[in-house]
């Protein structure tokens, strides 16, 4: 048995392995008895099968595992002796030998073995970064004051319909007639919002409603049909309004502000101070994940990774079984590649900088994940015990749990990075920032 090692360049290696018939007999002859003990054939007696019928049967399948046993077993110890971290594993050479697979021949085979290239920097406070600091404008609280009003408001009478409202309408076609069925403008296509717009009650107008009314889901509902039985109805349907309700923002009163923001904020003051408060929380957050972002391409350009791109396909290509096409691969490289070069540096500045991820980080950065998934729906104050329930089945869930490993190794990263770099801060606007790249 012979291997060698050719270095191809400073991440590829390719070996050579020689496997003669005395490497492998005795492990054929192991496989042979062993299949032997366990066959269970018709008119023998278990392991008294004659070994020549074995042989016959299993013979070839003794060969492959033996020889297949003794590349695995000299391909790891030669990992192992050089030290190598390499990627994935070993894969059959490109330009592989063909063997004549017969008990007693002579094999030779070739294999692929690559390495990222080695990561080592520093940081100090000659690395500098930009932090932007939002402002927060007369405009935004504005902005987010109606939409909080708006959010706890309610639907009332309303004289006319407008953009944004509701109505309640009888729909006539013949002698079909549907009664009180609602509808709401943000449903009708907006090439046709001026055929209802400024309607009130009594009104009529004839609406084409396969134009007015385009997702075919709402239409069935207007109509009370099954969305297949929508293409045999005329188009053509008289719509005469009864109600026209409005939305109306909820009133500045002390029950308004509890409900936005919780007990003890009462007056209009302390409710304009909590949207302000609530502004430059979003807008730290923002600055924040812009700089997570901005450290991230920084660290990676630093640390300048290399990284074997030709294995790498290959082996994204040979561990997905076929999932994936080469053009398939080849088109989403880029962004893989990137993701997959901050991996490797990220591991080494966690290494570096003695960053831990302990379970209890993973729970509550699952809770805060639940805390936003609540807050969609405009439930700002939940208990703990329903946050913390909510993040263990997040967790439960392997692929969401990793994605949450991964930003908590992210942000624990960047949090030991930031004291050693310098970070210059920038006032900006809140429109400026969003257009930056």
């Amino acid at each position: 048995m012979k291997l060698s090692k050719n270095q191809i360049d400073e991440l590829n290696i390719e070996l050579s392995l020689s496997v003669e018939a005395a490497d492998y007999a005795e492990g054929r002859k192991k496989k042979l008895n062993d299949f032997r003990r366990k066959a269970e054939i018709k008119g023998f007696r278990k392991g008294m099968v004659p070994m020549g019928l074995v042989e016959k049967m299993y013979g070839h399948q003794a060969l492959v595992d033996a020889v297949n046993d003794i590349i695995s077993e000299q391909l790891n110890k030669f990992i192992e002796d050089e030290k190598l971290q390499i990627i994935g594993e070993p894969l059959p050479s490109e330009n592989q030998p063909e063997n004549e697979w017969e008990n007693g021949k002579d094999f030779n085979f070739k294999f692929d073995l690559a390495c990222n290239g080695k990561v080592e920097f520093e940081l100090g406070k000659e690395d500098k970064l930009t932090y932007y600091k939002i402002e927060v404008s007369e405009a935004a609280k504005k902005d987010m004051k109606e939409t909080i009003l708006k959010q706890y408001g309610s639907l009332v009478d309303g004289e006319a319909v407008g953009d944004e409202d509701f109505f309640i309408a009888d729909i006539e076609q013949g002698e079909t007639k549907i009664e009180g069925t609602y509808v709401s403008m943000r449903s009708v296509a907006e090439a046709a919002k001026s055929v209802f717009k400024g309607l009130k009650a009594g009104d009529s107008v004839d609406v084409n409603v396969n134009e007015a009314f385009e997702n075919e889901t709402d239409r069935a509902a207007l109509l009370k049909v099954k969305k297949e039985e929508l293409a045999e109805l005329q188009p053509m349907w008289k719509f005469t309004v009864k109600e026209v309700k409005t939305f109306a923002p909820a009133p500045l009163e002390k029950e308004t502000f509890e409900k936005a923001f919780g007990e003890g904020v009462e007056t209009e003051e302390q409710f304009d101070a909590k949207i302000v408060e609530r502004l430059e929380y979003e807008y730290t957050q923002e600055a924040d994940y812009r700089l997570s972002r901005d450290l991230k391409d920084y660290l990676s350009k630093k640390a300048d990774v290399k990284v074997p791109e030709a294995f790498l396909k290959r082996w994204i290509f040979t561990a997905n079984e076929g999932k994936f096409t080469m053009e398939q691969i080849e088109s989403e490289f880029e962004a893989f590649l990137a993701d997959y070069k901050w991996q490797i540096v990220r591991s080494y500045l966690m290494k570096k900088l003695d960053v831990k991820v302990e379970q209890a980080d993973v729970l509550a950065s699952a809770k805060g994940f639940a805390a936003y998934q609540y807050a969609m729906y405009g439930m700002s104050n939940v208990p703990d015990s329903y946050l913390e329930e909510y993040a263990k089945s997040v967790l439960a869930d392997e692929n969401q749990a990793r994605r949450i490993v991964e930003q908590v190794e992210d942000t624990k990263t960047f949090d030991a990075v930031r004291p050693l770099v310098t970070l210059k801060d920038k006032k900006i606007t809140v429109e400026k920032f969003r257009e930056l790249k």
